[in-house]
């Protein structure tokens, strides 16, 4: 009796343990620009990032992967920067290159440089980025001229990345039969595939997703819910979202996650947090080995100027995302709930 009792044992705690060792884990965040060289006086006290993500290193850390999207360049110079008449209203980021260690301390293994703000220092500040990185092993993606797709292996797992944007010098997000072609032949070699976008309005007035393609200041953004389903038939498992500066809603398409945007994760200057602009989440999605979801959690987290990113004790952006998505995708009361704790469960 007592031998059985223990073959039962081991039996289950077996059964867990492939379990757990099947499930991945992808951690995401929106935009990071933790202050810039111009103009002076935008950055923070004694050139210290590492404040600013302190509090957000456990959960950020617990990723397979975790990932951001780099709003900005990593640069000590300021040649090549782009052209600006007034300085107090030209939004130039460029983070100094030590700045990559608050990154690393933090957990951030995956970034985007696909974004409007990666040339405004010019090619001298794309390159810096992409030495910096690759010299710290952070792995990236979304440069036409550079490294327009990742491929990497952790615990066994083959991911592809590639990222997309509006902008020269990145991967359009306008493309849409080229970025299928760039998502099929990753998929050709790789388990799971991740896929970055930047697009759409920007603002409290751009939180909707249209699903049509959308305009902002005379520029085509692209059309996100096209773009990212049509990634998903191409064979893309993660579809991750950012640039209108505001969170957006989540779907489950095809048993693949969206997220639309995932706003001003960590901005410390320069970039306007004021109301729904300062609440952003950290999603937390597991999927299996073929990169189908299977559960998630919204970490809520808001911003106050020049302050650290803080867990938000009264969940404000879990309030945003259950009704952004109940009114964007209402098709989603079907497929998934989002608890007021920011649990995302699929309904049976």
């Amino acid at each position: 009796m007592i031998r059985y009792s223990l073959l039962l044992l081991s039996l289950v705690f077996f059964s867990f343990t492939v379990k757990a060792s099947d499930t991945l884990t992808i951690v995401a965040v929106g935009d990071i620009m933790m202050g810039t060289i111009y103009p002076d006086g935008k950055l923070p006290p004694n050139n210290d990032c590492s404040p600013q993500l302190k509090e957000l290193i456990p959960i950020l850390s617990s990723g397979d992967v975790t990932f951001g999207n780099l709003e900005g360049v990593l640069t000590d110079s300021k040649t090549g920067m782009k052209k600006c008449n007034n300085p107090e209203i030209c939004y130039t980021f460029g983070m100094p290159t030590n700045f990559v260690n608050c990154l690393i301390e933090a957990g951030f293994n995956l970034l985007s440089l696909a974004n409007n703000h990666v040339g405004d220092f010019g090619e001298q500040g794309r390159k810096s980025t992409v030495e910096i990185l690759s010299k710290n092993g952070i792995r990236f993606a979304g440069l036409a001229d550079y490294r327009p797709t990742n491929t990497f292996i952790i615990d066994g797992v083959k991911y592809g990345f590639c990222a997309f944007a509006s902008n020269m010098g990145t991967v359009s997000i306008k493309d849409i039969p080229a970025a299928e072609k760039i998502v099929r032949r990753l998929a050709d070699s790789c388990d799971v595939i991740i896929v970055s976008f930047h697009g759409g309005g920007e603002g409290k007035a751009h939180q909707h997703v249209t699903r049509k393609t959308e305009t902002y200041i005379g520029e085509n953004r692209g059309n996100v819910y096209d773009f990212a389903h049509r990634m998903i038939d191409a064979g893309a498992d993660i579809l991750l979202g950012h640039g209108p500066h505001v969170t957006r809603a989540i779907e489950v398409y095809k048993d693949r996650f969206i997220a639309y945007s995932m706003g001003n994760f960590c901005t410390y200057d320069r970039v306007n947090i004021s109301g729904v602009s300062g609440l952003a989440p950290i999603f937390k999605i597991y999927t299996d080995k073929t990169g189908k979801f299977l559960k998630g959690e919204i970490h809520p987290t808001y911003q106050v100027k020049f302050q650290p990113v803080r867990i938000d004790p009264q969940n404000r952006v879990i309030k945003v995302i259950q009704d952004l998505t109940k009114v964007d995708f209402p098709e989603m009361s079907s497929v998934i709930s989002i608890t007021d704790n920011g649990e995302l469960l699929l309904k049976p």
